[in-house]
Order: C-alpha cells, then structure tokens, then sequence
C-alpha cells in the first residue's frame, strides 16, 4: 500500500473510534469487521468491514450482553 493510503486509513480509524458509546467498543466492532472483511474480500473489504463494524460495535456488544443475562 501506498503511504497516503494508509494515513488515510489510520485517520478514518481514529475518526470512527472517537465517535462511540465507548472507544473499546467502537475499536473492536472495527477490528472485528476488518478482520472478517479482509478474509472474505481482501484489501476493500477490510476497509468496508472495518467502517461497518465500527458503526454496528455497541449495538451488537448490548444485545450479546443483554442475552447472556
């Protein structure tokens, strides 16, 4: 990858943390769906996977904590 691709990566990820319910959950949604999003569709898909998991984190972290009460 190219060095402004990566800042620009970098940048989005701290955006999209710091906009949470709490950072912890906002950074693992993030991983979590880069994670999943690099091994089924690459490069794009981390990035794609990354956003989405950043955005759906706390909600997803309430309802698993709701259903194992």
């Amino acid at each position: 990858m190219r060095l402004p691709t990566l800042v620009f990566l970098a940048a989005t990820t701290l955006a999209l943390g710091a906009c949470g319910n709490t950072v912890e959950q906002r950074i693992g949604g993030a991983a979590v769906g880069a994670g999943t999003g690099a091994v089924v569709a690459g490069p794009v898909g981390a990035v794609v996977g990354g956003a989405a998991g950043a955005i759906t984190g706390p909600s997803v972290a309430r309802a698993t904590r709701r259903a194992t009460r």
